[in-house]
């Protein structure tokens, strides 16, 4: 269970007016997913299971609704294709299988596509309702969900709308623009949780140029001819959403640093209905060229084929351990059990590695949390509340063997008062006796000197 799981896990356990009070505080992004998981856990609390079920799920449904959407725009078999091809995807193996929101964030994007398109086919007040309420819930799960309703509006202006496509879209717009307005200007007042994003570096510009170039390569494919004509072209529908809200965070990365893929998901949606329009169009071509093409085509079906599990066996193998993400915080929590004993103090710097017992805090019970003044359940936080500077300093001189969880070597310190005093207080009357890493995690035991 990573670091973000811990925090699902354990916030989706307290009581809904404990919950209320947390968000008025942090998270409140995260806050509809908070109570969808509640109720989970109200229903079946079975642990991991529970905990990621929802992604599984959302997944599937993900897969289905690209299969749906592949067959509107570009035959059974495109439909098929694109179907398999987006659960293979890597970044949707991996949030298929974590307790976060991204996962039904993404399968509601999908879903709110497919009925853009019924209701550029038939747009019908229904139609348009329907949509307007499938986006707005993914917005209130996650607010850069809106950012989808930019490539909806590219993709319907492209396809010279009718009158009435116009409008219905605009009045579904505004609508979901105006029941999201309110969370993302409270969770303003929390901006600073996502000061830990920075700019992206060369390789991720480069990864989403790559993709886009795919997406472009993969538009030029003709669909199959249909017997009435499709709403829409695949490329019209699924580049905007594919291209846009990903360039459009990076672009703000001047203003603020604010891309993370996990935050725009949906992209993988897009990219899996290009891959199998053009899929099908490989199968068409090597089945209509003639006895001299189809053995090309079968080879060259086989050799994409091969490559792809020599791609994807490594990667999906690597993501299903725990190396592959940030932190593991359970791993934490029993590295740190093994390393302490009873009565020693315990000291989290900086203050926000907490969230790590909210994975399995029975392992912490019997050490002293120097620093802590009010837990995170009773402070309705995530991390808890910690004492004055000087009253922490207290603690520690007064303790005689600390365990202290921090970062791994090479990341950057935390300039508050009290982060300094712990590591100078450290520095100046301890000596470190043992020291593990965990994944992105240091364990050290620190001891009065000659007391290792």
């Amino acid at each position: 269970m990573w670091g973000d799981e811990a925090v699902t896990y354990e916030v989706a356990h307290r009581t809904l007016p404990e919950i209320w009070r947390t968000l008025g505080h942090i998270d409140a992004v995260h806050g509809l997913y908070y109570l969808c998981l509640h109720g989970v856990f109200g229903v079946w609390d079975g642990g991991l299971v529970a905990l990621r079920l929802p992604s599984v799920l959302a997944v599937a449904a993900g897969a289905a609704g690209i299969a749906l959407l592949g067959r509107r725009l570009a035959g059974p078999r495109a439909g098929l294709l694109a179907g398999l091809v987006f659960p293979l995807i890597p970044a949707v193996q991996r949030y298929a299988q974590e307790g976060r929101s991204y996962a039904l964030v993404c399968a509601l994007v999908i879903w709110t596509t497919w009925l853009l398109v019924s209701a550029v086919d038939r747009p019908r007040g229904r139609r348009w309702a329907a949509y307007a309420g499938v986006i707005l819930t993914a917005c209130l799960l996650h607010e850069f969900a809106l950012l989808t309703l930019v490539a909806h509006g590219v993709s319907v202006f492209r396809s010279g709308p009718a009158r009435a496509v116009a409008r219905g879209w605009g009045a579904a717009a505004g609508v979901v623009v105006a029941g999201t307005l309110p969370l993302a200007v409270f969770s303003t007042t929390q901006a600073s949780q996502v000061d830990w994003i920075g700019a992206p570096g060369a390789r991720t510009v480069l990864g989403f140029a790559a993709v886009v170039l795919v997406g472009l390569v993969c538009a030029r494919t003709p669909p199959r001819a249909a017997h009435a004509a499709p709403p829409m072209r695949p490329g019209t529908l699924a580049l905007p959403l594919l291209i846009l809200p990903t360039a459009l965070l990076m672009a703000l990365t001047p203003l603020r640093a604010l891309y993370v893929e996990r935050y725009v998901l949906s992209y993988t949606g897009a990219l899996a209905l290009l891959l199998g329009v053009a899929l099908d169009g490989v199968w068409r071509r090597s089945r209509d060229g003639g006895r001299r093409a189809r053995p090309a085509g079968y080879a060259v079906a086989a050799g994409a084929g091969l490559l792809a599990v020599l791609t994807l066996v490594p990667v999906g193998t690597h993501l299903r351990t725990p190396q592959s993400r940030q932190n593991d915080a359970a791993a934490v929590a029993r590295a740190v059990r093994q390393s302490a004993r009873p009565g020693d103090g315990l000291v989290f710097t900086p203050a926000r590695r907490r969230v790590w017992t909210l994975a399995r805090p029975e392992e912490f019970r019997g050490l002293f949390d120097l620093a802590l003044d009010r837990s995170p359940v009773a402070s309705d936080t995530l991390h808890g509340t910690e004492l004055p500077p000087g009253a922490v300093r207290a603690r520690m001189l007064a303790a005689r063997r600390i365990v202290v969880v921090h970062d791994v070597a090479g990341e950057p310190l935390d300039a508050a008062d009290r982060e300094y005093v712990k590591r100078a207080t450290l520095r100046a009357a301890f000596e470190p006796c043992a020291t593990r890493r965990v994944t992105r995690a240091q364990i050290t035991l620190y001891a009065r000197p000659g007391a290792c």
